[in-house]
């Protein structure tokens, strides 16, 4: 069974155990107390990860960490359907691993203004919130155009994958960072599709999807 070394309010562990209720993955968790006490930097948690840094699993014996790399493993060896990571679609692989490096800019600029302002980390917070907005402008403006052409996700398959669920928890933590997402009306309605999925899940932050609206 695959043991997940987890912070509950960490979106980054949030998008793994997503991923994992939503392939229904049996996994354990094991608590990180994140903050105040920082048992990431312990002596026993850097044999897992040198780097210091959650979320971390064990499956078997086998430790990965950083959470783009997890969610790309645990689509390749769980999903029976080969849709959230479909090893064999090249040009779509391509067109994630390039959403997958842009959830790592939402997590150096959303998610760090999220530290600042709850954790107290010392970031240059005006420079956070700038960096989350002209990203989350760029995929307002990807997911509209996408609209028009009839695509509900961030790829251009017809179904989610992993893209999907490596940017979403930042974005819809935003707010806790200052970022309000008023703005981005075509991220908005692509939250609320994520939030449809069979097998979501929430966290402390992150409601469920609201009734769905009839037919006009």
């Amino acid at each position: 069974m695959i043991t997940l070394y987890d912070y509950e309010l960490s979106g980054n562990c949030y998008k793994l155990r997503l991923l994992m209720s939503i392939l229904d993955i049996g996994h354990k968790t094991v608590p990180i107390d994140f903050y105040p006490g920082r048992e990431h930097k312990s002596e026993w948690f850097l044999k897992l990860n040198p780097l210091g840094q959650l979320p971390v699993i064990d499956d078997d014996g086998l430790i990965l960490r950083d959470a783009q790399a997890i969610l790309v493993y645990l689509a390749s060896k769980y999903d029976p359907s080969g849709k959230w990571y479909p090893r064999d679609n090249p040009a779509l692989l391509g067109e994630i691993s390039q959403w997958l490096a842009f959830a790592d800019g939402i997590t150096t600029t959303a998610s760090a203004a999220r530290l600042h302002d709850a954790l107290f980390y010392d970031f240059d917070i005006e420079a956070a919130r700038a960096g989350a907005h002209r990203l989350f402008r760029l995929l307002d403006e990807h997911l509209w155009f996408g609209e028009q052409q009839g695509r509900d996700w961030i790829c251009s398959a017809a179904y989610p994958t992993i893209a999907d669920i490596a940017c979403f928890p930042y974005i819809m933590l935003s707010e806790e960072g200052g970022i309000p997402r008023q703005d981005y009306p075509a991220i908005r309605r692509w939250c609320d599709r994520v939030k449809r999925i069979k097998g979501f899940i929430v966290m402390s932050g992150v409601f469920p999807a609201g009734p769905a609206r009839a037919a006009a």
